[in-house]
């Protein structure tokens, strides 16, 4: 009997230091599968699996899993379908398989069904699956169907997060509000949630009440400030992320405020930031470099810019096109060519950028030759190329090669559409305005807020406002540049009241004004003679909006001042300006003298304005008059001399009609014209008529 037991114990000794090595071995294979799964090297992990002597249900999850993570879905439910006892994991595998390879939603749900016990994870991942294709009503029904404690953040963050992507916060609230549980993710995605959609006061709220932040919560509100235009709260608040060191500063948050730093103009601060990134030991750091090299190129630092490129360890297409729009914006074209050419993989930045590098110059022949030898051109080029033309003043050029793009099958985007309206505007052809407009239609870019303003500006420069009011009133919410786009229809147009209401109106949505807005309505006052009005509108320019006026609205002021005869008033505005005068303050002021016949300050005037404009001939033509009014014949033939002598020729007056698709050009004193005796004849007829 003592044998039998020694023999029986003896047997269990062994037995449990079989089952000891058994079950470690399981473990080491279960977790192989799962490594090989992770790092796509699928026939290890089978073969693994093949060679294990015994499996369990962890076994087939992993093998599952790793199919699934390489691709090979219908493999995975094979081995699925194969497992002796499924367990609520293999379950939630397959599930989470599916959604992650996108099969079809209806077989998700179909095997979500069909299980027979569901826990938080499983409903956590049809929630996901749900939200990923925009089915927020299944989701949220779902979401309701569970056990409240079930709620765990992972569910309700899927569920918040869907509907963040698809710019609906206020559901995100809700959910948000109703969790039984929220973790460092929850809070994160609402405070990034309120920012994106400009409502920072809330998300800061949301911040300062977090107890524990993360590095991501931080970059997202710091992101929000400066998204918003906030840098000093911005950058406040990560100095003191910076003094709290609660949180390690990673690279994310080091681009955050350097676009920041470049965008806005921050000089010292970025450089701050930069000495700050050296003694982290983070100057190695790709995407950081683009990050530094970008903002030192929008400073116009073109040097500083070319440091960090040449002691970039790595280089990307980024990197080349950074210092190209750097050198672009320097206006050294040469540079930006030399180093374009020496890119090793062109995209289409790299060509497009150059394109409009050329264009800025006006050199549009090289755009074109650069256009040419692009190997694909995406909208973007044709853009590129169109918009060059627009901002040259090349009308009629941008309008044919807007027309090739069409040709060649290729879609405009928005921005296309909206230079070639300029083109349209340009050229004061309506008709070609109307096609565009039939393309804006034919492409449902109808909505599209830029498209939108850019025909207003057509129909208000072709003198169609009550087109353009008609456009006005489809844009559900109008922004500062819709507003803009029609107070200066309306003032171009001579419907100074309605420019004016329609200022009161973009005060009364709680729209700030810009400089365009105060030209636009400077611009009413001065056709309208509201010289108290105009005083009014541009003194509250710096103290009730904070605006620095222009030259432009200086001499907005002039020409108010001057054409209603106050021209004592106009010159002591000329003397106390704090800029120094150009060539439209001047001419406001030549202008003015010569309508009011005053010699003295024509002279003035125009002594300026030749110095700034050598070769314009207004002013010797002005002054030529005024002599010749005067009496003063011998003064006249001076000017005359002197203008002559310095090769000055005067435009001569040109007006332009477009009939059946053909523009008919008449310039002042032309006879050239086939039909000039016909035209003659009927001219004489109508002011024959006009004197009845």
């Amino acid at each position: 009997m003592e044998n039998v037991w020694k023999y029986s114990t003896s047997s269990a000794q062994t037995l449990s230091k079989s089952d000891r090595q058994t079950t470690k071995l399981l473990v080491y294979c279960n977790s192989q599968i799962t490594k090989n799964g992770r790092n796509g090297n699928i026939k290890e992990a089978v073969s693994i699996f093949n060679r294990m002597p015994t499996k369990n249900v962890i076994s087939w999850t992993a093998m599952l899993t790793a199919y699934a993570e390489n691709g090979q879905i219908q493999m995975a439910r094979k081995v699925f379908d194969e497992i002796p006892q499924k367990s609520v994991a293999s379950w939630n595998a397959m599930i989470t398989a599916y959604i992650k390879n996108r099969v079809g939603i209806d077989d998700v749900f179909d095997l979500f069904l069909k299980m027979p016990i569901r826990n938080e994870v499983s409903y956590a991942a049809m929630v996901t699956g749900f939200v990923n294709i925009g089915m927020f009503d299944k989701a949220e029904e779902l979401y309701a169907e569970m056990p409240r404690n079930w709620r765990n953040p992972v569910c309700s963050n899927a569920l918040i997060n869907g509907y963040l992507k698809m710019g609906k916060l206020d559901q995100a609230v809700r959910v948000f509000e109703g969790m039984v549980e929220k973790d460092v993710v929850s809070w994160s995605s609402m405070v990034d949630g309120y920012c994106r959609n400009g409502r920072l006061g809330e998300a800061r709220v949301l911040f300062d009440r977090m107890e524990e932040k993360n590095v991501v919560t931080w970059t997202a509100m710091i992101n929000g400030y400066v998204k918003m235009g906030c840098f000093e709260d911005g950058f406040g608040l990560f100095v003191q992320m910076r003094r709290e060191d609660v949180v390690k500063v990673v690279s994310n948050t080091l681009t955050v405020v350097f676009e920041a730093c470049g965008r806005l103009g921050r000089y010292e601060e970025g450089c701050q930031v930069h000495g700050l990134v050296l003694r982290m030991g983070f100057e190695f750091d790709f995407f950081l470099g683009n990050s530094v090299l970008s903002m030192y190129c929008k400073f116009g630092c073109i040097d500083a810019a070319n440091n960090v490129f040449c002691t970039m360890k790595e280089r990307d297409v980024v990197s080349w096109n950074s210092l190209i729009v750097g050198y672009v914006q320097a206006e050294e074209i040469e540079e930006a060519y030399k180093l374009f050419k020496e890119v090793p993989d062109k995209d289409v930045v790299s060509w497009t950028t150059m394109i409009t590098g050329f264009s800025s110059r006006g050199m549009t022949g090289k755009s074109i030759e650069l256009f040419k030898m692009m190997p694909e051109k995406d909208d973007v080029a044709w853009t590129a190329l169109i918009s060059g033309f627009v901002n040259n003043g090349e009308y009629e050029e941008a309008i044919c090669w807007f027309i090739d793009m069409l040709q060649q099958a290729v879609r405009p985007n928005p921005l296309t559409l909206s230079s070639v309206l300029s083109a349209s505007a340009g050229l004061a052809t309506l008709n070609q305005g109307l096609q565009v407009h039939a393309h804006v239609v034919k492409m449902d870019m109808e909505l599209d807020l830029s498209v939108l303003n850019s025909l207003i500006s057509m129909y208000s420069k072709c003198g169609s406002v009550n087109d353009a009011y008609k456009t006005f009133q489809t844009i559900p919410s109008p922004n500062i540049v819709s507003f803009n786009s029609i107070i200066t229809g309306f003032a171009q147009n001579g419907h100074g009241k309605e420019a004016l209401n329609f200022f009161k109106k973009m005060l009364d949505e709680c729209l700030e004004p810009n400089e365009i807005t105060f030209l636009g309505v400077l611009s009413t006052c001065t056709h309208m003679g509201m010289v108290e009005e105009g005083w009014k509108y541009f003194k509250s320019m710096r103290y009730s909006y904070k605006i620095e006026p222009g030259l432009d609205h200086y001499a907005c002021m002039v020409d108010l001042l001057g054409r209603a005869g106050l021209l004592d008033e106009a010159i002591n505005f000329i003397t106390s300006m704090p800029l120094e005068p150009h060539s439209g303050v001047w001419g406001a002021l030549l202008g003015a003298s010569r309508n009011h016949v005053q010699l003295d300050l024509a002279k003035l005037a125009a002594q300026h304005l030749s110095e700034l404009e050598p070769h314009n001939a207004a002013p010797y033509v002005v002054l030529s008059d005024l002599y010749s009014i005067s009496g003063n014949m011998k003064d006249e033939e001076q000017v005359r001399i002197a203008k002559k002598l310095k090769g000055i020729k005067k435009s001569p007056g040109c007006s332009w009609i477009m009939v059946q698709d053909k523009v008919n050009l008449f310039l002042s004193g032309d006879r050239s014209h086939v039909k000039f005796e016909e035209i003659k004849s009927t001219l004489w007829t109508i002011l024959d008529e006009m004197r009845r």
